[in-house]
C-alpha cells in the first residue's frame, strides 16, 4: 500500500516555457480580468436595482474613483519613484512619489468607502432593505479594482522595457 502512488509520473512535461519573459503579459491579463470583472458586477447590480430606493446611484462614485486611482498609480514607472530614470522636469521625483501617493490614498479611500457603504447602507444601517447585494456588489467592484491595480504595478517588471 506505500507505494501505490510511486509509479505515477507528475510533472514530466516537456514544454520550456520561459515564464519570466511571459511575466508582464501574465500581470497585465490578469488585471485586466480583475478590473473587468468589477465593472461587470457593479453594471449587473445596477441593471438589477433600477430604482433609486433600492440602490442609490450615487454609490457609482466610488468605482469612478477607483478607476481614476487605478490609472493614477499605473501612470508613474518604478524608476521614476526611486529616482532611476526620471531626474528632470518640474519636481522630478518628488513630484512622482507625491503623485502615486495621492493615487494610492484614493484607492484606499474608495474602498473604505465601499465598505462603508455595504455596512451603512445595507447590512446594519437599513434592514429593511429587500437585498444586500447591492452593496456587496459595490465592495466587491472597488475591491477588484484595487487589486487589479496592484497586480498592474507590481506584478510587471520593468527590465524588459529598456
Amino acid at each position: 500500500m506505500s507505494g501505490f502512488l510511486d509509479s505515477i509520473r507528475c510533472g514530466d512535461c516537456e514544454c520550456n516555457v520561459d515564464w519570466a519573459e511571459k511575466r508582464n503579459t501574465i500581470a497585465s491579463v490578469a488585471a485586466g480580468v480583475l478590473f473587468f470583472t468589477g465593472w461587470w458586477i457593479i453594471i449587473d447590480a445596477a441593471i438589477m436595482f433600477k430604482d433609486q430606493e433600492s440602490f442609490n446611484h450615487a454609490y457609482h462614485a466610488c468605482g469612478v474613483i477607483a478607476t481614476v486611482a487605478f490609472l493614477m498609480i499605473n501612470a508613474v514607472s518604478n524608476g521614476q519613484v526611486r529616482g532611476d530614470s526620471y531626474s528632470e522636469g518640474c519636481l522630478g521625483q518628488t513630484a512622482a512619489r507625491v503623485w502615486l501617493f495621492i493615487g494610492f490614498m484614493l484607492a484606499f479611500g474608495s474602498l473604505i468607502a465601499s465598505m462603508w457603504i455595504l455596512f451603512g447602507g445595507f447590512v446594519v444601517g437599513h434592514p429593511e432593505k429587500p437585498s444586500v447585494y447591492p452593496g456587496i456588489a459595490v465592495f466587491f467592484q472597488n475591491a477588484f479594482i484595487f487589486f487589479g491595480g496592484l497586480v498592474f504595478k507590481f506584478g510587471r517588471t520593468e527590465d524588459l522595457w529598456q
